[in-house]
C-alpha cells in the first residue's frame, strides 16, 4: 500500500454561502478537517458569497466556481471534469441532490477513486425520477451515501432501494455564528417581560410555518403578551405575511428577513419552534441547544433522534397546530421546566469537531480500501450503517 500522506479532497456543492443548513455545514466541514491529513478544495457550481469565501480563504481552502446560472446550463460542468483530471483528487465529496448527481457521473467518468454523496434530507415522497436517480445512478456510482439522520438512511434503503452497505448516518452539528451585539427586544420595541417565540428557517414549504401561525392564536389565549419572530427569507415569505395579516396577527408576528445574528435572536427568545413537515438534523436545533433556548419541534426525521421529549425539548406531531400551541404554552407558563430543558439540551450539543473527525475517519477508511494510503491512522467509527 501507499505510504501515509495527505488525502486530496474536493467538496462540491451548488452554493458556497452561509444561509441554508447544508451550505453552512459544508463550509464548516471544509474548515474543520485537519490540514495535516487532508488537502481540502471547494467547488461551487452556482453561487458563492464573499462572507463564505472569506472563511475558506482564512482556512487555506482553495475555491473554484463553475458559474452555472440554471439547470440547463450544463456545459459549465465541463469545468468540474477539467478540475478533477488536472488536480487528481483522491476523494470527491458532493452535497445535495444536484451536486450528488452530476458529481457522481463526472467523478466516475474521471476515475476519481472515492466518491461520497451526501444527502441533507428531502421528503422521499413523490418525485419518482429523483428516487430512481438516487437509487440507480448516484448510489451505484458513489462509494458511500451519507444520510444526516437514521430515518433518512432507512428511507434511502426502503424507498430508494439503495444497498444498506452503501449508506452511512452522520448527523450535522452546532456551528457557531459571529456575534454582532443585537438587542432584539429593543429593536422590536417590546418589553423585557414579553414572552418571545422564535422560528429560524429558510421560508419554504417544508418548514410549514403556516402551521405555527395557525397555532399562535391558541398560544395567545393562554399567554396574551406573546410575540413571534420569524428569521429567514424565501419563496413563502409573501404568503406567510398575508396569512398572518388575515389571521389578525400582524402586530404579534415580526418577519425579520435573513439575519446573521441568529444566536442572539435565539438567546433573546423564551422558546424556539421548528414546525417542519420533514427534517434531517437541522443546524438550528443545535443552535437552540447551545444558546439555552428551549425548543418545541415536530417529531420528524433526525429531530426525534436528537431531542428527548420532555428532557431536552418538546416534540409534537407535524401539522397539528393545537398540539404545537399546547407545548408552547406549557413551556411559556413554566420557567422552571424551561430551565431544566435548556440545561439538559446544552449538555447534548453535537460539536463540529466531532462530526469532522467522523468524516475524516470515513475518508481514510475508504482511501485505504482503494489502496491510496496505508491502514487508517484514525479508526474511530465514521458513522452508523443503515439497518
Amino acid at each position: 500500500m501507499a505510504s501515509a500522506r495527505r488525502l486530496k479532497v474536493l467538496s462540491l456543492i451548488d452554493s458556497v454561502v452561509l444561509s441554508g443548513g447544508a451550505e453552512r455545514f459544508t463550509v464548516a466541514l471544509a474548515t474543520h478537517l485537519p490540514r495535516d491529513r487532508f488537502e481540502l478544495w471547494m467547488c461551487s457550481s452556482r453561487h458563492a458569497e464573499p462572507d463564505a469565501l472569506a472563511l475558506l480563504e482564512e482556512a487555506g481552502v482553495p475555491h473554484v466556481h463553475l458559474g452555472r446560472t440554471g439547470k440547463l446550463d450544463v456545459h459549465r460542468l465541463a469545468g468540474l471534469a477539467a478540475l478533477l483530471r488536472r488536480e487528481r483528487f483522491d476523494i470527491l465529496h458532493t452535497q445535495k441532490f444536484g451536486s450528488n448527481l452530476w458529481g457522481s457521473l463526472i467523478g466516475a467518468a474521471c476515475r476519481t477513486p472515492v466518491i461520497i454523496a451526501h444527502e441533507h434530507t428531502w421528503s422521499y415522497e413523490g418525485a419518482p425520477l429523483r428516487r430512481w436517480l438516487d437509487g440507480q445512478v448516484i448510489a451505484r456510482l458513489a462509494t458511500r451515501f451519507i444520510a444526516v439522520s437514521a430515518q433518512d438512511a432507512r428511507r434511502m434503503v426502503s424507498i430508494e432501494h439503495i444497498a444498506p452497505e452503501k449508506v452511512l448516518t452522520i448527523p450535522t452539528a452546532y456551528i457557531p455564528r459571529p456575534r454582532v451585539g443585537t438587542d432584539l427586544r429593543a429593536e422590536l420595541g417590546i418589553e423585557r417581560s414579553t414572552r418571545l417565540l422564535a422560528a429560524v428557517a429558510v421560508l419554504r414549504p417544508q418548514k410549514a410555518l403556516s402551521v405555527l401561525l395557525d397555532a399562535l392564536p391558541g398560544v395567545l389565549a393562554s399567554v396574551p403578551d406573546a410575540h413571534l419572530v420569524i428569521a429567514g427569507d424565501g419563496e413563502c415569505r409573501d404568503e406567510l405575511v398575508a396569512h398572518a395579516a388575515r389571521s389578525g396577527l400582524g402586530e404579534r408576528v415580526h418577519f425579520l428577513g435573513r439575519r446573521g445574528d441568529v444566536e442572539e435572536i435565539l438567546e433573546a427568545a423564551d422558546i424556539a419552534v421548528i414546525s417542519s413537515d420533514y427534517e434531517g438534523t437541522p443546524l438550528v436545533a443545535f443552535e437552540c441547544f447551545a444558546t439555552g433556548t428551549p425548543l418545541v419541534a415536530t417529531a420528524v426525521g433526525g429531530l426525534v433522534e436528537i431531542i428527548d421529549d420532555g428532557v431536552t425539548g418538546r416534540l409534537v406531531p407535524p401539522r397539528d397546530p393545537q398540539a404545537l400551541a399546547a407545548a408552547i404554552v406549557e413551556l411559556a407558563l413554566d420557567p422552571e421546566l424551561r430551565g431544566r430543558i435548556a440545561a439538559a439540551a446544552q449538555r447534548s450539543v453535537i460539536r463540529m469537531d466531532t462530526v469532522a473527525a467522523r468524516v475524516g475517519a470515513l475518508y481514510e477508511t475508504l482511501a485505504a480500501e482503494r489502496g491510496l494510503i496505508g491502514a487508517p491512522r484514525h479508526v474511530s467509527p465514521p458513522g452508523s450503517v443503515a439497518a
